[in-house]
């Protein structure tokens, strides 16, 4: 067993750190044990840290299994910015030259991110079952299980991929997994619950005000997110369901608000991508529309407002995207705002993106009519028969997992509709013991938030808002270049 000194002075001299933050410690030296190890932290809590601090005191590499590019890339930066060398990010983002270079020196590398479907290319696989792995890391564990099944089936091939590379150790970490998820992830990655250690911490996340707000129609809200949006600190982050609406309200509250906002989705170039996520965390945009697409990979420490434009599809979803704001300890607040139709919308965006009953058995009783088709259902489908699965049972698989999106659904109506405290609400949701103290700084239970108690009210001045033809010369105008009009 390591001892404190050895970790403190690892802790200082590649970190830079004095102390650790809340479960780091025990994760850590759980897996210098040679112990598979399951770990639920809150967002902010550096959980990086677990398997990157390891790293320096094994002998072999450390394998980060990563759901985004935007993490990976966020994640290679840190390490890069500290000084190491040996990190490799496999991703589609590799010319074919630095690809071919990559992995002629593979075994040269400390560090290698990549997702869950570039791991499961032979030969990236022929190289990881030669390489000494002495940590298999799955970093947002809760991919698995939210993913796994009907958008990311790669992410089910896990277990196989530990069996095929036998790593010394495998760290899953994630911020949010209700017991029936934790169960999930430890049964689709092929460790023994009664084998693997479970490292549990609150999800709480005190500093993290709570509030909800029931409007008319979209009208309405439109209005209270502009209102919203002049009354707090920034910056913040507004999350969308929608990538039109996303641009749609950028727009207005570059009119409305302020010049310096943006909108992200998955419909962007990486490279339009990465320059309004530099922008925003080097301070230069003060509020991002964005689809769930942000946020992984994303660590802005002074984020002090998230707001829900449109439903998140499951409490597991809000708490991870609200876990944005506050990073830095200070005060933050979560708004949610939703119109009745809401439920509709978000209830048609679970179940649409399922194959239905007609679909399935259509596929599989002639797949080859199907072979042109480059839709995610026809490509999810094809992943099943490969791996042998009966039209039967993907049947059931599906049947199943449109019940458990329309659950999730239901459980956030009911936090919604609930009249007593929202924190308490979601601890109960994931079996944490912790009992909240409530108070004026808590969630909207009972009275508004106080922006101004809460120190969270943006100081006002007047402000000339230009409107921009696109959001790149508004971004060409926020960096000091010239604003082309």
């Amino acid at each position: 067993m390591i001892d404190s000194a050895k970790l403190q002075q690892t802790l200082k001299q590649h970190f830079g750190y004095t102390k650790f933050k809340t479960g780091q410690e025990s994760v850590i030296r759980s897996v210098l044990a040679g112990q598979d190890t399951f770990a639920i932290l809150p967002t902010g809590s550096g959980k990086s840290l677990c398997y990157q601090l390891p790293g320096y005191l094994v002998s072999g590499q450390v394998v980060v299994i990563s759901p985004l590019l935007s993490l990976i890339q966020d994640q290679v930066a840190q390490l890069q910015y500290l000084g190491e060398k040996r990190v490799l990010a496999l991703t589609s983002a590799l010319d074919p030259l630095t690809r071919r270079q990559s992995l002629a020196h593979f075994a040269d590398y400390k560090f290698i991110f990549l997702s869950p479907e570039m791991a499961n290319q032979r030969r990236i696989q022929r190289l990881l079952k030669q390489a000494s792995i002495a940590l298999l890391v799955i970093d947002e564990a809760h991919c698995i299980s939210q993913w796994g099944i009907d958008f990311r089936p790669d992410y089910l091939l896990l277990s196989s991929l530990r069996e095929a590379i036998q790593p010394a150790t495998t760290l899953a970490m994630t911020a949010t997994a209700t017991q029936r998820v934790q169960a999930d992830i430890l049964a689709k990655l092929g460790l023994d619950p009664t084998k693997t250690q479970q490292i549990i911490h609150s999800v709480d996340r005190r500093n993290i005000y709570l509030a909800s707000e029931a409007l008319a129609d979209e009208t309405e809200k439109k209005q209270r997110l502009i209102e919203l949006c002049r009354q707090l600190k920034r910056p913040g982050i507004i999350y969308f369901s929608s990538r039109q609406k996303a641009e749609e309200i950028a727009a207005l509250l570059q009119h409305q608000v302020t010049a310096q906002v943006a909108f992200y989705h998955g419909d962007l170039t990486s490279q339009d991508r990465f320059a309004i996520q530099q922008q925003f965390m080097q301070g230069k945009l003060a509020i991002i529309c964005a689809t769930s697409a942000f946020g992984m990979g994303i660590d802005k420490a002074d984020v002090r407002f998230v707001i829900h434009y449109h439903l998140p599809g499951s409490l597991e979803s809000y708490l991870q995207e609200i876990g944005r704001a506050g990073r830095d300890g200070q005060q933050s607040i979560a708004i949610l705002l939703y119109t009745q139709q809401d439920f509709q919308l978000q209830a048609n965006l679970q179940i649409n993106g399922l194959p239905d009953a007609t679909l399935i058995k259509r596929y599989f009783a002639h797949p080859g009519q199907f072979a042109a088709a480059q839709v995610p259902a026809i490509e999810l489908l094809k992943f099943y028969r490969q791996q042998q699965q009966s039209v039967t049972a993907v049947l059931k698989l599906f049947d199943q997992r449109r019940h458990e999106k329309l659950l999730a659904l239901r459980t956030m109506l009911a936090f919604l509709q609930n009249p007593g405290c929202k924190r308490q609400f979601i601890l109960t949701y994931f079996a944490d013991s912790k009992v909240v103290s409530h108070d004026e700084t808590c969630c909207d239970a009972g009275q508004p938030p106080n922006l101004a108690r809460l120190g969270l009210q943006q100081v006002t001045h007047h402000q000339s808002h230009t409107v921009y033809a696109t959001w790149q010369k508004r971004l060409a105008a926020i960096l000091g270049n010239t604003p082309l009009l």
